[in-house]
C-alpha cells in the first residue's frame, strides 16, 4: 500500500492514502472520537481498545500500520512493553497523551515510538502525524524536543565531531560508503565510528541497533536536521 499518495478531496483539501489505524486509550470518548475522524479522513479504522492486550487480542493476526498509543492506561501496563507490544504487531506507534507527562513520554521514545502528539492537537493534526510514521518517518516536532529538553533524566551521547557528521549523513539515509567519501575518511573508518556511536547509546540506556534507530536518536539530540558547531573532535 502507496501510504505516501495523496489525494485531493471535494472541499480543496489534500489527505494522505488510507492508512490501517488502531487506538488504545482508556477513555471511551477518546476512542470514539478518533475513530470517526479517521473514518471521516477515509483512513482504515482497524479496533480500538482500552488497553494493549485487547489491542493483541481483538486484532487476532490482522495487521495495522500504525497505533495511536496513550501512555496511561487504566490497567497499571508499562509504558515501555505497550510500545514493544505495538511495534510487535508490525505497526508505527504514534503516542497521543497529555504533554506534562514527560517521563513517560522520553520512556516511550526511548522504547521505539516514533512520535509524539499532546491530546490537546486538533484531529487533523493527529491525522497528518499518523499519516507520516505509517509512511516509515520519524515525527519531529515541537513536542519530541520538549519532552526530551524538559526531561534532566535524559542522557544524551556525547558524541564527538566526526561521530556527529557520520551519524548525519548515515542517518539522513547516504550509505555509509557515501558517507565516508564525503567526509575524506576510510570505510572502515567510518564502520568504526558508526559501532563507536552504537556502543554510546547502548551505555546512555537507548539502545540504536537499526538505522531507523539512529535516525531517532539523531532527531532526539538535535544532530538533525543539523549539526553542531561547537562539538569535539571524535577520539
Amino acid at each position: 500500500m502507496d501510504v505516501s499518495k495523496t489525494i485531493e478531496r471535494e472541499d480543496g483539501g489534500v489527505s494522505t492514502a488510507p492508512v490501517r489505524v488502531a487506538v488504545v486509550d482508556d477513555h471511551e470518548a477518546v476512542r470514539l472520537g478518533l475513530k470517526a475522524a479517521f473514518l471521516d479522513e477515509g483512513h482504515d479504522f482497524v479496533l480500538a481498545a482500552a488497553t494493549v492486550a485487547e489491542l493483541v487480542e481483538g486484532l487476532a493476526g490482522r495487521e495495522v500500520d500504525v497505533v495511536v498509543l496513550d501512555l496511561s492506561l487504566g490497567d497499571g501496563s508499562l509504558v515501555t512493553e505497550n510500545v514493544k507490544a505495538a511495534q510487535g504487531l508490525g505497526a508505527a506507534v504514534l503516542v497521543h497523551s497529555i504533554a506534562d507527562r514527560v517521563t513517560l513520554v522520553r520512556e516511550a521514545l526511548a522504547a521505539g515510538a516514533a512520535g509524539v502528539i499532546p491530546k490537546a492537537s486538533s484531529m487533523r493534526t493527529v491525522i497528518t502525524a499518523a499519516a507520516t510514521v505509517a509512511r516509515g518517518e520519524v515525527l519531529n516536532n515541537l513536542e519530541w524536543a520538549t519532552a526530551i529538553d524538559a526531561d534532566r533524566d535524559f542522557a544524551k551521547a556525547q558524541l564527538g565531531r566526526r561521530e556527529r557528521e557520520i551519524l548525519h549523513l548515515y542517518a539522513s539515509g547516504l550509505p555509509l560508503k557515501l558517507a565516508a567519501e564525503k567526509l575524506g575518511i576510510g570505510y572502515s573508518t567510518a564502520r568504526e565510528y558508526l559501532d563507536r556511536i552504537r556502543v554510546k547509546y547502548v551505555e546512555v540506556g537507548r539502545p540504536a541497533p537499526t538505522k531507523v534507530d539512529l535516525l531517532r536518536r539523531a532527531v532526539e539530540d538535535g544532530i538533525l536536521p543539523g549539526l553542531d558547531a561547537d562539538g569535539g573532535d571524535a577520539r
